[in-house]
């Protein structure tokens, strides 16, 4: 903010302290004060912080006022190259080896593209599970830096992408998209015919 030389009080508001902080928000925002939720990487309330708010001012008779900007999810959804005239996004996988067991194979049963936010030092552990819980074959998109400079976008097989993810370091923020059905692929290809 300071690039653009905007000078105002700025309240650190995240996962672990939203809950208390938004009463205080809301009563500042009756009170007169005009308040925004900005996030440092992409769109409040999308794997970010945000929801809690907005659905507090909303119980409050607070009408928010939201700016559209850049999305990840939304850059991922149109770059994967997949068909996304219905889509799932299902925010980060589980840590946990059971739960993310279990994350791949809710997605491996999915009749839609599915994407989803991956850290950096997950990506190479990633790609293998979905090529072995998901399927081999599946189509998959790695879409890397979104909407930065060094955005990149692979495509390929969960396959191929996994052979790939073994030998890179891998830096950035990242959105994947997993196609598991080919069925829905064609239906897809044959409505635009």
């Amino acid at each position: 903010m300071s690039h653009f030389d905007i000078h105002t009080k700025l309240i650190s508001f995240h996962a672990f302290n939203e809950h208390r902080k938004t009463e205080g928000l809301i009563g500042q925002i009756l009170g007169g004060l005009k308040v925004a939720s900005v996030s440092d990487a992409g769109t409040p309330s999308i794997a970010d912080p945000g929801f809690f708010l907005v659905r507090e001012a909303v119980r409050a008779g607070i009408v928010p006022e939201v700016i559209p900007g850049v999305s990840a999810l939304t850059f991922a959804a149109t770059a994967s190259a997949r068909p996304v005239d219905k889509f799932a996004f299902l925010g980060f996988p589980p840590v946990k080896s059971g739960r993310r067991r279990k994350f791949f194979e809710a997605i491996r049963d999915e009749n839609k593209t599915v994407f989803f936010f991956e850290s950096p030092h997950r990506i190479a552990k990633t790609l293998p599970e979905i090529a072995e819980i998901v399927g081999a074959n599946v189509s998959v998109a790695i879409i890397r830096e979104a909407t930065k400079l060094h955005e990149e976008v692979l495509r390929g097989t969960a396959a191929e992408l996994a052979e790939l993810a073994a030998g890179r370091d891998w830096r950035g923020e990242f959105v994947i998209g997993v196609h598991p059905c080919p069925q829905a692929e064609q239906d897809s290809d044959s409505d635009s015919e």
